[in-house]
């Protein structure tokens, strides 16, 4: 075991660098062989050999950056492991004071992504009958609740993780205080007001006659999904807003783009082409918001859609990684700019 010593002076102990780098490399040749071995006989074999040659790519580099930078990845993971339970306390009040001082509280975290489903249900179902022109199988506002609901807590999260450092910024400047904590803590804030509209989707579904099953219990996976990317992102946008405060208006500007980019309010199957198909699919969000559909109504597996699993968690891993490298590189800084 190695010792690193955080801002408070305690000591956090994690795998040393030979059993850490070993283990990981031992996961990474394990995907990789599964990967290469995977075969799917209805796929186009040219499209199924770059997606393998692609994955094989993404799983080395990234098992190179892990064991090139072992010990800073492992900083910050391990001092939130430490943090647990201050981290738990934490969110909670921070998901009290949002609201503090309104009359009706948390309904107003809620109400306006409820009255957006609702104006998009209008639009797009009642007035221009979007469900036959999309040709989805389920009622289209069962669709498009099942894309919105990831899509809230994704968008929640990225602006409030950003800004988390400039508003606790108190807290960064004193010495004593692990400020590597401060991202997670906005992270699970949103998570509060997700659990709330996972709720509604339930009983959306519930009312069009799609009862939860066994594959409704994936929705705990993909939000495990969407929570580890979205803390990733979290540390490199918090990292840099600080030293570039445009990042804030850049990432509002990205997540209006983005919401048209994913397909939440059209079918990814309707593109023309299959290379349109997978530049959209580049996209790690199009894997969740259709993780919440095969929860949902579709009853698929998340293991069915293996390149896609396997694209997703070596996107996710790397970017932890780099966003953690980043937001342990420029920590040192951020006292002095704030």
């Amino acid at each position: 075991m190695t010792e690193h010593t955080n801002h408070s002076g305690k000591g956090i102990k994690y795998f040393g660098r030979p059993a850490g780098i070993a283990i990981f490399w031992g996961l990474g040749l394990v995907l990789a062989l599964v990967l290469v071995n995977h075969h799917n006989p209805l796929a186009d074999q040219v499209t199924e050999q770059m997606k393998k040659v692609s994955g094989c790519v993404l799983i080395t580099f990234t098992c190179i950056i892990f064991a090139i930078y072992y010990d800073r990845i492992m900083t910050i993971p391990t001092e939130l492991f430490q943090s647990r339970k201050l981290i738990w306390k934490l969110a909670k009040n921070d998901f009290k004071k949002r609201y503090a001082g309104s009359y009706l509280g948390i309904v107003w975290a809620m109400a306006q992504p409820v009255v957006t489903v609702l104006m998009y249900w209008i639009v797009f179902d009642r007035v221009f009958g979007t469900d036959r022109a999309i040709g989805v199988e389920v009622p289209y506002v069962l669709y498009l609740t099942a894309g919105l609901v990831p899509w809230f807590y994704f968008s929640e999260a990225v602006t409030q993780g950003t800004m988390a450092l400039i508003e606790y910024n108190y807290l960064v400047k004193k010495v004593v205080f692990n400020i590597s904590i401060l991202p997670i803590i906005k992270v699970i804030a949103a998570t509060f007001i997700h659990i709330f509209f996972v709720v509604v989707l339930l009983v959306v579904s519930i009312g069009y006659g799609y009862y939860p099953s066994i594959y409704t219990i994936q929705i705990v996976y993909y939000s495990f999904c969407m929570f580890f990317l979205v803390l990733g992102m979290s540390y490199m946008t918090c990292a840099l807003v600080v030293f570039f405060r445009d990042l804030q208006q850049i990432i509002n500007i990205v997540l209006q783009i983005g919401m048209w980019a994913t397909p939440i309010l059209w079918d990814i199957t309707r593109l023309n082409t299959d290379n349109m198909k997978t530049l959209f699919k580049l996209n790690p969000l199009v894997y969740i918001v259709n993780g919440y559909r095969s929860a949902i109504y579709e009853e698929v597996w998340f293991w069915e859609h293996f390149y896609s699993s396997t694209y997703f968690w070596i996107f996710t891993i790397s970017l932890f990684c780099i966003g953690t490298l980043v937001f342990r590189r420029l920590r040192v800084h951020f006292a002095d700019v704030l």
